[in-house]
Formats: structure tokens, C-alpha cells, sequence
């Protein structure tokens, strides 16, 4: 399981930002990054942003097998 983020979108930058309609579709564009993002879902339209902000979150660890 792949957990989600939950930011506040200022609108006027969500208006800026690539919108995708899906997790599986934020998760692609974030394997395609040549950066480290993170994906969280937009409570402004109600679709998946990506972000490279860390400051202040935790970033899950990988699950042990």
C-alpha cells in the first residue's frame, strides 16, 4: 500500500499544476521523473498533484518483506 499525503492546494496553484485523474497515473509520471516527487490528492479539484516539497513530512518507510 502506497500512502497517500494530505496537503492544502492554495488554488491558484492548482490551476498551475498538471492534473492527473488517477493514483496509477500520478505514480507513472512520478517513475518518469528524473527528481524525487510525491503525489497527494488535490482537495481544490479532486485529483492527484505532484510535489517535491519534504520539508516537515514524514516520508513512509519501505515495508519489510
Amino acid at each position: 500500500m502506497i500512502a497517500r499525503i494530505d496537503l492544502r492546494t492554495r488554488l491558484s496553484i492548482c490551476a498551475k499544476k498538471a492534473r492527473y485523474v488517477s493514483e496509477a497515473d500520478a505514480l507513472s509520471a512520478i517513475a518518469a521523473a528524473t527528481i524525487t516527487l510525491r503525489h497527494y490528492a488535490c482537495d481544490r479539484c479532486g485529483k492527484f498533484h505532484l510535489t517535491s516539497r519534504t520539508k516537515g513530512k514524514r516520508i513512509p518507510r519501505p515495508a519489510s518483506d
